[in-house]
């Protein structure tokens, strides 16, 4: 009969953890957590994010630092639906040229 070993499960910080816990963890996401990061819900409604990590004694959740930088995103919309358009009096400026050659032309 095979013995199962339940492993000790573990949520920490990842500044929390050894340092050479952190080396391992950077190794396993060497292009970054987007694709691994969970959501963790708290019964209170508070969340965090975190990766799954294992060793051979503990299977580990790191909680890792996510900012959401959601600045940046009300400045593009600024850039796209500014009232203000950019090159607006060069149009005006070619559409009453414009206006003055049809004028032209009906007169011919």
């Amino acid at each position: 009969m095979t013995t199962k070993v339940v492993k000790r499960r573990s949520v920490v910080s990842f500044a929390n953890l050894p340092e050479e816990l952190q080396e391992e963890v950077k190794k396993l996401y060497p292009y970054g957590y987007n694709d691994a990061m969970m959501r963790i819900e708290k019964p209170n409604g508070d969340f965090f994010y975190a990766v799954p990590f294992e060793t051979e004694e503990v299977s580990y959740l790191v909680k890792v630092v996510v900012k959401i930088d959601d600045h940046l995103e009300d400045e593009e919309d600024k850039d796209y639906y500014s009232d203000d358009l950019k090159g607006a009096d060069e149009f005006a400026d070619h559409a009453e040229e414009d206006e003055d050659i049809d004028n032209l032309r009906d007169e011919i």
